[in-house]
């Protein structure tokens, strides 16, 4: 059973975030990222449409352009996903990515479109409970980490570029995150392990702090990518299912 136990998050929910690079010893306002939450239809089943649209301030532009959008539709009951849509261009690279899924089939149908390559059709395999790299961000927030140990590793598994990786979530424990302007978040802290791509290296090089309480919403993230390194940090909330309890007054 792929079900997942859902009491973190629902229609109407928005997240932004500002993302930082980290050129030499200067820290640049790098970008922004939204994440918007919707309760639709998809051929009849209810479904979260999930969007997650993230790019460079145009100041930024000259140094390494990012315009990214990812979008899924998902079971509300399990997550898993129906179809999904990476399209990114970042620095002189674009990279189109649809996939429609049968899961009665263990199968997804996709197009993959590169500019560096002939676009192609591709009928793959999909293994039980994988999700793509935005529903996992979600799928992340449904997680009871108070059954894991520090140290303990939660295994995931994500479908990216057509094919399923075996991954796994680091779990390290509570901790507390102060923020720049001085606000303090109980947190939840742990590292996903990322398959390494185009932006950010592979391994347990990113690190999480999620709010410690019924949303679990990140609150602060950092990774080095290929050259120098990123952090966002969240600047606005809306449309939360439950109460923010996690910031200390």
């Amino acid at each position: 059973s792929c079900n997942v136990d859902n009491h973190m998050f629902a229609s109407g929910e928005e997240l932004r975030y500002e993302v930082m690079y980290n050129w030499g010893f200067i820290w640049l306002k790098a970008g922004e990222v939204v994440f918007k939450l919707q309760l639709e239809n998809y051929k009849g089943k209810p479904c979260y449409h999930i969007s997650g649209i993230g790019g460079t301030y145009p100041s930024y532009d000259w140094i390494y352009k990012v315009r990214d959008r990812f979008e899924c539709w998902v079971d509300t009951a399990t997550l898993q996903p129906f179809r999904y849509i990476r399209d990114v261009k970042e620095g002189g690279r674009t990279f189109y990515n649809e996939c429609f899924f049968n899961h009665a089939r263990s199968k997804a149908y996709c197009v993959t479109i590169d500019q560096k390559k002939s676009a192609r059709l591709d009928t793959v395999a999909i293994s039980p409970c994988a999700f793509d790299p935005l529903t996992m961000i979600f799928f992340s927030r449904t997680i009871d980490y108070s059954k894991y140990k520090q140290n303990d590793t939660i295994p995931i598994a994500l479908f990216l570029d057509n094919e399923t990786f075996p991954l796994y979530i680091r779990y390290f424990g509570n901790e507390k995150h102060k923020a720049d302007n001085n606000v303090v978040f109980n947190c939840i802290k742990f590292k996903p392990k990322l398959v390494e791509g185009t932006l950010f290296k592979g391994g347990e090089e990113m690190t999480v702090w999620a709010s410690n309480d019924k949303n679990r919403i990140p609150i602060y993230v950092e990774a080095p990518i290929l050259v120098g390194s990123v952090k966002a940090k969240i600047v606005s909330w809306k449309g939360l299912r439950n109460k923010m309890e996690a910031k200390v007054e």
